[in-house]
């Protein structure tokens, strides 16, 4: 993977460290954050990773709090790329204790898997390896003071979900979905997911909600309408926004530059900036209410 020795020792270090507890406490890096949001959608190609990002800048930048942005997709990271941050991070001992100091760009700081690959390098990684680095990125940096953790979490509903799920102090989790019936299958088994631990759900975001044509402004419904209304109806939640398929967030997601900060005055811009906001209601509501979270065994 390219990982230097100090910090695959590090990795080490604070996975076992980590693992010595079975409590969801805060620990380490995590200590002075006040509120951790799990972005999850259950499913690859919805738009996920795009929305965590915007989401973050929004909240930095919109309303002006301290934010970090943790990519927890081991085998696929994409945060560097799109926060134009690359290259191993610098190891701090200022707190006593080995931390690797989150990459900062758009006033959010960072930390991803990315940050240690070289070039198109995979992560050929099974469960206890993804998990030991997942645990090193969440505990091992050093976050300092921030009002909200966003975790872009991986798809799918297993390992990741459930390690954090029990292990980190999430103060709920937002459900990412297209309106396709096909992604709110998964949509649906992911929201089940943070029920089972006892992970409060604050509300969905319908990506890629219409396409407007910029000639007529006729809108296309190309993956269906309300489909993630319904599916927030049905679980009891709430709709935070619906954001369009535009071209514009794509062209600055790949160049580095969130279309929040990009083109703040944008539709799409303002959509994200108005999610931010009532996520960040939903999470002072919350605050510290959720439930301990069980242990899941598989048999």
């Amino acid at each position: 993977i390219g990982w230097s020795l100090d910090v695959a020792q590090l990795v080490r270090l604070f996975a076992t460290a980590a693992a010595s507890s079975g409590k969801v406490s805060k620990r380490l890096g995590l200590a002075q954050v006040e509120h951790i949001v799990a972005i999850s959608s259950a499913k690859g190609g919805v738009g996920k990773s795009t929305t965590a990002v915007n989401l973050a800048v929004a909240l930095a930048t919109a309303l002006k709090l301290k934010v970090g942005l943790l990519d927890a997709d081991i085998h696929g990271p994409s945060i560097g790329k799109m926060m134009n941050l690359h290259g191993k991070p610098a190891v701090s001992t200022q707190s006593g204790q080995p931390l690797l100091r989150p990459k900062e760009n758009h006033a959010v700081r960072t930390m991803s898997m990315a940050y240690f690959m070289e070039g198109d390098e995979p992560a050929v990684w099974r469960g206890p390896m993804v998990s030991n680095a997942f645990d090193k990125m969440a505990y091992g940096t050093d976050w300092g003071q921030l009002d909200v953790l966003v975790v872009d979490m991986p798809p799918g509903t297993g390992d990741a979900q459930i390690n954090l799920g029990q292990r980190i102090p999430l103060t709920g989790a937002v459900i990412v979905s297209t309106p396709q019936d096909v992604a709110l299958l998964d949509a649906r088994r992911g929201a089940q997911l943070f029920r089972k631990l006892r992970v409060p759900l604050l509300g969905m975001i319908e990506n890629m909600s219409y396409h407007q044509c910029v000639a007529c402004g006729h809108k296309e419904f190309t993956f269906g309408q309300g489909g993630v209304a319904r599916t927030a109806q049905e679980f009891g939640l709430d709709v935070l926004g619906e954001v369009p398929l535009d071209i514009a967030i794509r062209v600055h997601s790949d160049a580095g530059s969130p279309v929040v900060v990009a083109q703040p005055d944008s539709p799409c811009a303002r959509a994200y900036a108005a999610m931010a906001a009532r996520l960040h209601t939903k999470l002072q509501q919350a605050g510290a209410q959720a439930p301990a979270a069980p242990k899941i065994v598989v048999e």
